[in-house]
């Protein structure tokens, strides 16, 4: 940490001296609070991570245009390694924020412009995450890694195959593709998003299915959310697509913390983690087989 804090001092965006306070809750880089000369400013420390296909310079650009589009915070540093945003004075949501049914319709309509407007401001070449693609290179990191979880690889990419056939045809949009609570900050009036490091054009039931399935939305939940996005009642096609993606969603964030256990050197419960998602991706599967 006091590497990372030594750095985060050492940015020349600074106007005079800074002492970094760390700020909990990550579990892809190091973030800090810094006070610099009576503005408020949170400074990400992380390198490129490419077995999590988290490359900066691509966070970069998506976090860019999300502001531009009115839904993150202002970027004012960069450099390699080293991001610093405008801090946002609000409540970083959890699960049960998220379900709040005003919270929810404020988290969709800043979802929505996520998608539709955020490409409208993105320079340079654009990344596409596809969730199975996403898995079958896990899989591969796994069994290169020597992994616990190795006897059950197969497994995991033939379930996956099944649930990329349900999905079908998608629309694609520009998706921020990691809708955990924390990454939601309500400051009263808007619902901020930050963290970019997944984005990527996507299908749309991609962010939604992993919104339901990072904070436990019961189906009635689910039901009104998918209608409030698109605007009508869900068919039998659409939810079936939605299932698929959701469960493939969970199954996804499983593997990524199964990477992470033996890639990471951040100091978080991996292991747990991974047993949490794999419960919810096998609660997802009921729906779906």
């Amino acid at each position: 940490m006091t590497i990372h804090m030594e750095r985060a001092a050492r940015l020349a965006c600074w106007k005079g001296a800074v002492t970094p306070e760390p700020l909990g809750g990550g579990i892809t880089n190091v973030n800090f609070v810094v006070e610099d000369t009576g503005e408020r400013y949170v400074v990400r420390i992380g390198e490129d991570i490419p077995e999590h296909g988290v490359y900066r310079v691509n966070e970069l650009a998506a976090a860019r245009a999300a502001h531009a589009a009115g839904i993150s915070p202002e970027i004012v540093h960069a450099e390699p390694g080293a991001l610093v945003m405008r801090w946002v004075d609000g409540r970083t949501l959890d699960p049960a924020g998220v379900r709040e049914p005003a919270c929810l319709e404020r988290i969709l309509d800043t979802v929505g412009r996520c998608h539709r407007e955020t490409p409208l401001h993105f320079r340079g070449p654009t990344p596409i995450f596809w969730v199975f693609q996403v898995v079958r290179d896990y899989a591969r990191t796994l069994r290169e890694d020597g992994s616990r979880m190795t006897g059950r690889i197969d497994e995991f990419l033939a379930r996956a195959a099944h649930l990329e056939s349900v999905v079908g045809p998608v629309e694609i949009v520009f998706g921020h593709n990691d809708l955990l609570a924390a990454n939601f900050i309500d400051d009263g009036d808007r619902i901020w998003l930050i963290d970019w490091e997944y984005a990527g054009f996507n299908s749309p039931l991609f962010d939604l299915g992993g919104l339901a399935a990072n904070n436990a939305l019961d189906a009635g939940e689910e039901h009104r959310m998918l209608e409030c996005y698109f605007g009508t009642p869900p068919g039998e096609a659409r939810l079936a697509s939605y299932a698929a993606m959701k469960c493939a969603s969970a199954l996804r964030e499983a593997m990524w913390s199964m990477v992470s256990e033996t890639r990471s050197e951040i100091d978080f419960d991996y292991v747990a983690y991974t047993g949490e998602n794999l419960e919810r991706f096998e609660r997802a599967w009921e729906a779906v087989a």
